[in-house]
């Protein structure tokens, strides 16, 4: 049975009781900027499968190579070209050791009679592939991460100077990045291996000298637009000297594109690292990089074609997580990006 209107008690309608501390309490927690990107982030599953991926890849990058029994460097004709064997797996008739050779399938292992595992199987010198794929990968992050500190370094000192100082100083130091991005990267790294000997400091070298053009860019851009924003007006007015405006206002307001940028430049510097080594300029004999393995894979990938592909997946992990993560923290960092 249905209640009515004077079945229902009069207290009820009567309003609640004002509480001073209730109108002052703020509901929900303030939120720093750092924060509330974070939480955008944590939204983008792509972006945190992406970082877990590479972490893992860092990981194995940085333990890989003692996972292994065997030496990346150790050479053993006898063990030339042998196929991937994994443990476990070989019982399931994958990664087994065996591998077709002139229409008929052999056993590599068991004709030599070879115990041991490789997970990968060995190169054309009988090298540990396993092994030397994690010391590759270990080097051309090494290559990418330094290249693109010191790029963020010098782009973004850069950058602060040209934008904040304007006037002719702009003009000048503008001029002087239009001369520079004129010049070919490849011509750099050239120049630079008839100085100095291939290896990670040429190519370090090659790739900072004209990388950091396109940071030094975004951020003179973003200084233009920001400093004549209310907040800097306000501070200069109260005495803040130029250092305080860049350092305390401007360069905190442009945390997010410089990480974004930063980001976006680790897969390019790897690209461009397993490039020079792929054409035979980058690193040298013994050593090894994504690059150098690529390399030496390519020359037999009609017949051993795990020797191309493996270092071919690793580079490609590399590449499509730093992008993803990067589009993540784009838009996290400046959600209108998005559109």
């Amino acid at each position: 049975m249905s209640k009515t209107i004077e079945d229902i008690p009069k207290h009820q309608f009567e309003p609640a009781p004002k509480n001073s501390y209730d109108n002052e309490k703020i509901a929900k927690p303030q939120l720093s900027f750092t924060k509330d990107a974070w939480l955008r982030v944590r939204k983008n599953k792509g972006a945190v499968i992406s970082f877990v991926i590479l972490l893992f890849v860092v990981i194995m990058a940085i333990i890989g190579p003692y996972l292994s029994p065997h030496d990346g460097y150790a050479q053993d004709v006898t063990r030339a070209n042998l196929p991937p064997r994994i443990p476990v797996l070989e019982n399931w008739g994958i990664f087994d050791g065996s591998q077709e050779i002139g229409g008929t399938e052999t056993n590599k292992y068991e004709d030599l009679n070879i115990e041991e595992y490789y997970w990968f199987g060995t190169d054309s010198l009988g090298r540990d592939l396993f092994t030397r794929t994690w010391l590759g990968t270990r080097i051309s992050l090494y290559i990418a991460l330094l290249a693109a500190v010191i790029d963020m370094l010098i782009g973004v000192i850069y950058g602060l100077i040209s934008g904040f100082k304007g006037g002719r100083v702009d003009n000048i130091m503008q001029r002087i990045l239009e001369v520079m991005s004129g010049i070919p990267n490849l011509i750099v790294v050239i120049l630079m291996l008839l100085i100095l000997k291939p290896g990670i400091l040429s190519i370090t070298l090659a790739m900072v000298i004209t990388g950091w053009i396109g940071m030094a860019r975004v951020v003179r851009g973003q200084v233009l637009k920001l400093k004549d924003q209310e907040y800097i007006l306000a501070s200069r007015t109260l005495g803040a000297k130029n250092g305080r405006l860049l350092f305390k206002h401007l360069l905190p307001n442009l945390s997010g594109v410089i990480i974004i940028n930063t980001m976006f430049t680790i897969p390019s510097a790897i690209f461009f690292e397993a490039f020079l080594s792929f054409i035979g300029i980058g690193l040298q004999a013994p050593e090894a990089s994504l690059g150098t393995l690529i390399e030496d894979g390519y020359k037999t990938f009609q017949f051993l074609p795990h020797l191309m592909i493996i270092p071919c997946i690793v580079i490609c992990i590399i590449l499509i997580t730093c992008n993803l993560i990067g589009d993540g923290l784009r838009d996290a960092f400046d959600p209108k990006m998005r559109d």
